[in-house]
């Protein structure tokens, strides 16, 4: 358990629940995954620890996927995209849920969507801090979500930054993501056989297999780093030992339903049977990998060697010309391969404009000095209070008497101080506004009692605060007036009731809250 506090405190303080989620499906252990995420997300949800709860539910997501229920994985996928709106959270974390839900949106056929995920979490990565458990993951599901696209080179740049990013103690997650690497460079390099680069294809099944004997050599425990190999052997025509590999563990994995090593140890079964000329029993080989396909592209590869064991076993025009049409069919695949390409620079290119955009957007609506909202902010918010939210005015007791004593700089201090703890008090929903001069303000999400609660924690920290190390003598405080909306109230009279009890704080004496109760 030496894992648990490098690893807990970016997901929240019972992720020790979420991580068993993540680890049986690492494992492959996709049906025992979605037993403990429901344990998981009950208990979280109990103790109220939404972060983990939403690291469940990835792992949730990832098993379903696994499974073939893509509808069900997608629908958790635009959950914790709109969770994410609503919690906040790192940049990264954002990054990774996008391009998680990329991965599920191209694996339905929805490839225009997955991209446009795919570029927003490209976009995002390239502005979030480049180290740690966050950055690593979200790497690594973009590396996926490329992969899946069959954007090689795009999901091979990302598994190298992943890794690089952070070198995880546990074994499980560092064999995890050099397996990832792994099964890439080989998933790739059967494409590019299909296609006929021959001598590219060896290259990456020789990286592939150094890879994946380091970890053996370890003793990792891994079904999946024996399935890869095997079919790493396979390709390289090493026969006998791809069969001593397949051995007692394929029927292993089939009762295990572990349906991924299986499919691949089909394959490499397969592959040396064929190169033995065991023609019928290949063709079995590959006929149970496609039965164990959920996916459109899985099944193709499976098909794709059934053809041309066909062609071996039964030469001859018929066959040889289902051969001929089928590598067309794979060309043309590789081809719209090269046109996804291009349309994810189209899909990068919007996405940065539309950042571009609303960083334009932001500056217009912010207010130098502090990097609060500022009026034009302010005029937007007001005309669209919900009923039940508040506004809270709030007034620099005596401001000008600080600027005329201790200097206009120490002034400008004193408001970026006010500003920092205005915007600490802010929810992911609430905005704080200094509207110029020492007048500030808050649209808080919560009703007038919670409100005042939130208005008195300000006050008390600014009256509390040291000001004399910014300048002996210097004392601060605030008043402040709190109005909540009622239903079809205008804006405008929502502010003028909260000005109204801004006065009355002012008339009875400062440094103090005014609202309903007390007008």
């Amino acid at each position: 358990m030496n894992r648990l506090p490098v690893l807990v405190s970016p997901y929240g303080p019972y992720a020790d629940l979420a991580l068993h989620v993540h680890d049986l499906t690492i494992r492959g252990h996709h049906t025992e995954t979605l037993v403990a995420a429901d344990k998981a997300e009950a208990i979280t949800l109990m103790l109220g620890d939404h972060r983990t709860h939403r690291v469940s539910r990835l792992g949730r997501m990832y098993a379903l996927k696994c499974l073939g229920r893509l509808d069900e994985a997608l629908q958790i996928a635009e959950d914790l995209i709109a969770d994410q709106a609503r919690l906040g959270g790192p940049k990264a974390t954002d990054a990774k849920i996008m391009a998680d839900a990329a991965e599920v949106l191209i694996d339905l056929g929805r490839i225009d969507d997955g991209l446009h995920y795919v570029a927003r979490a490209m976009a995002v990565l390239d502005v979030a801090p480049r180290k740690g458990l966050r950055y690593f993951s979200a790497m690594a599901s973009l590396a996926q979500a490329a992969r899946v696209a069959e954007l090689f080179e795009l999901a091979d740049d990302a598994m190298r930054r992943s890794i690089e990013a952070f070198d995880p103690t546990d074994d499980v997650y560092r064999s995890a993501a050099a397996l990832t690497q792994a099964e890439l460079w080989l998933e790739w390099a059967l494409r590019l056989d299909q296609i006929g680069r021959v001598e590219d294809a060896a290259n990456l099944v020789g990286k592939s297999t150094a890879a994946l004997r380091c970890w053996i050599d370890q003793g990792i425990d891994s079904p999946l780093a024996i399935a890869l190999l095997a079919v790493c052997h396979a390709k390289a025509g090493r026969i006998s030992e791809t069969l001593a590999l397949v051995g007692d563990l394929l029927p292993a994995m089939r009762a295990a339903e572990q349906s991924h090593e299986a499919r691949l140890l089909h394959l490499a079964h397969g592959l040396a049977l064929r190169a033995n000329g065991e023609w019928r029993a290949a063709r079995r080989e590959f006929r149970a990998a496609v039965e164990l396909s959920v996916l459109r592209s899985q099944r193709l590869l499976f098909q794709y060697e059934l053809t041309v064991t066909a062609a071996l076993e039964f030469p001859g025009e018929v066959t040889q010309a289902v051969l001929e049409s089928l590598r067309e069919h794979v060309a043309a695949l590789w081809q719209l391969r090269l046109d996804r390409r291009t349309m994810l620079r189209q899909a990068y290119r919007r996405v940065e404009l539309e950042a571009a955009r609303t960083t334009a957007d932001l500056a217009a609506a912010s207010d130098a000095l502090t990097g609060l909202g500022n009026r034009r902010m302010f005029d937007r918010r007001i005309t669209t209070v919900a009923a039940g939210g508040s506004l809270l005015l709030i007034d620099v007791d005596h401001f000008k008497d600080i600027n005329d004593r201790f200097s206009h700089g120490v002034g400008d201090r004193v408001l970026g101080e006010i500003a920092a703890v205005l915007r600490s008090h802010c929810r992911h929903d609430e905005v704080a506004i200094r509207f110029g001069g020492d007048e500030f303000a808050i649209f808080l999400s919560v009703g007038e009692p919670e409100a005042r609660k939130v208005a008195e924690r300000i006050r008390r920290v600014i009256l509390a605060r040291d000001w004399s190390t910014i300048m002996p003598g210097l004392r601060v405080t605030l008043s402040m007036g709190l109005a909540e909306s009622r239903p079809g109230e205008p804006g405008r009279d929502l502010y003028d009731r909260a000005d109204a009890h801004l006065y009355v704080s002012k008339r009875g004496g400062r440094n103090q809250l005014a609202a309903a109760a007390a007008a």
